[in-house]
């Protein structure tokens, strides 16, 4: 009895091994399988370009250096080299070997693709720099032709839209972010890109260094934005950037010091103004449009409001005044000339 028992045991014991023997080996052959087939397979369908900088070709490097040396901005040259990508993606082949029916063909397609005509005339541009400037095929810059614009009338806020939104700012910095965009009429960019250096509490000005266009210029600093600037600067962290001189600090930084982004910033224009319940199809450039028309609507001079703006043409500020709705509506029309000429003679008669 006593030698069936271990014969049993050991019986059992042999099957248990047997199966966890088989385990470890039908493991270590998925292992294997998985690392010495199935990953290759893997990358050679699907390749892993991480952290990989593309290859410039020779025609994309002469375009580079061509851009630089005429000095275009790095936004400039991405808007050129997005283009000129999509131009070669549409033509199967190198620009090199463009004819001019292909340019026809990429403007036809431009528009037949549902590209609007302001991203249509923009691609447009960076090809043209393209045929230009690094090939000299001015066979094909003749075929080139850019679409004239809708002129729209820029959205405005009233003075109340904009006190709702400014009320529903989550915090102190989007508080001070969206004010100065508002009451000084700053881009995105220039928000962010501001310093402790920028801001001239003596002669109550900001300076806004080469913004758009790689200008300067002045706006006015404003008292209560100088208060809600100071109440940020007694909450705003040094951590990150306390190695800097303090003039050369961004007032709003972002990740490890640097400051925000726009988009970041725009972003949460949008979620404020949700809140607010704005429901007007608004961007954060409308608070700059804003800014200009409610200016021209008190009666500040035109030329006055083109500096503070940073335009270079006097055309390009004017477009508020159609906007300027208390300006409009003071208008008095010639109809109410006639009408008054009509009570006069009426008077005259009866008298």
């Amino acid at each position: 009895m006593l030698c069936r028992i271990r014969a049993l045991a050991l019986n059992r014991f042999a099957i248990a091994a047997g199966v966890l023997l088989d385990t470890i080996l039908l493991r270590e052959f998925w292992c294997v399988l998985l690392v010495e087939v199935i990953l290759p397979r893997l990358t050679e369908v699907i390749p892993m370009n991480i952290q990989h900088s593309t290859a410039i070709t020779p025609l994309r490097g002469r375009m580079i250096a061509d851009m630089t040396a005429r000095n275009l901005g790095p936004a400039s040259q991405s808007s050129h080299l997005r283009a000129c990508k999509r131009f070669a993606a549409f033509l199967g082949r190198s620009p090199e070997a463009a004819t001019p029916d292909d340019v026809k063909d990429f403007q036809q397609h431009l528009i037949e693709s549902g590209t609007s005509i302001c991203t249509r005339n923009q691609t447009m541009t960076g090809v043209k720099f393209l045929f230009r400037v690094t090939l000299r095929r001015h066979d094909l810059v003749a075929e080139v032709f850019h679409l004239r614009e809708p002129d729209r009338v820029p959205l405005v806020l009233s003075q109340k839209e904009v006190k709702r939104i400014l009320a529903m700012t989550p915090n102190l910095k989007a508080q001070v972010m969206l004010s100065l965009a508002y009451g000084c009429g700053l881009r995105a960019g220039e928000v962010v890109r501001l310093k402790v250096g920028d801001i001239d509490s003596a002669q109550k000005i900001i300076r806004i260094v080469q913004a758009k266009g790689r200008k300067d210029r002045n706006v006015m600093l404003p008292p209560d934005i100088l208060s809600l600037l100071r109440d940020w600067w007694k909450e705003r962290t040094p951590n990150q950037d306390k190695d800097v001189p303090v003039p050369e600090r961004v007032l709003f930084p972002g990740y490890r010091g640097k400051h925000l982004s726009a988009r970041q910033l725009s972003r949460l224009f949008l979620e404020t103004a949700r809140e607010a319940g704005i429901t007007k199809r608004v961007t954060l450039h409308t608070l700059r449009h804003s800014f200009a028309t409610h200016l021209l609507e008190r009666g500040v001079d035109i030329r006055v409001i083109q500096a503070l703006l940073g335009h270079s043409k006097l055309t390009t500020t004017a477009r508020y005044a159609r906007v300027a709705t208390g300006m409009i509506a003071a208008v008095d029309s010639p109809l109410d000339d006639l009408n008054r000429v009509k009570r006069k003679k009426g008077k005259a008669r009866s008298s």
